[in-house]
């Protein structure tokens, strides 16, 4: 846990001796130095003293690390989509994590290079509220398909990929699809 102590002391205009002076009990300049440099356990208990001596809530005195970037499932490129180097990380900050995550490495078809597409994964006998959206199909070797499903026959899943002129991918017997539910763009 970082303290933001010193940056909410020196924003309010107060000193080492004022803050000490006016926790209850009154304590010394040198115990707040050490406690906002990190020298000395920043308990609870230390936490809402100086909280209160400086009139702002205990949680503006913590700095709370930035959530974890998700990392990606996928990448999508113009020969198709194919898993992610172990441990690649998302670039920009997500809220509520996907079921997975795709980046597109380069323009293809509606999707623009840097892209990140949120994807849910459906089992097999959801399929059907995937029709005419765009999915991701496992496949052997760590590849994918990547297309709008148009049709399914029975196990057989037909997708359009979304550059120009590909040739449709028929996929048998998937256990899984991750249908696109959001694009995330970062506006230039």
């Amino acid at each position: 846990m970082k303290s933001r102590i010193r940056e909410t002391r020196r924003a309010r205009g107060l000193t080492l001796q004022q803050v000490a002076e006016r926790c209850v009990p009154p304590t010394t300049a040198q115990t707040i130095g050490r406690l906002e440099q990190g020298n000395r356990t920043l308990s609870v208990a230390w936490l809402n003293r100086i909280a209160s001596a400086m009139g702002v809530e205990a949680a503006e005195l913590v700095a709370l690390p930035p959530p974890p970037m998700p990392g990606i499932d996928a990448v999508l490129g113009p020969d198709g989509a194919v898993a992610a180097a172990e441990g690649e990380a998302a670039a920009m900050s997500i809220t509520a994590p996907p079921a997975l995550l795709m980046r597109v490495d380069q323009s293809v078809g509606e999707y623009r290079a840097g892209d990140l597409l949120w994807l849910e994964r459906i089992t097999a006998d959801g399929f059907g509220r995937a029709l005419n959206r765009d999915i991701l199909v496992p496949r052997p070797g760590g590849r994918f398909a990547f297309g709008r499903l148009t049709d399914r026959q029975g196990n057989r899943l037909h997708l359009v990929p979304p550059g120009q002129g590909q040739r449709q991918i028929v996929v048998a017997d998937a256990l899984w699809i991750a249908m696109a539910v959001q694009l995330l763009r970062q506006l230039a």
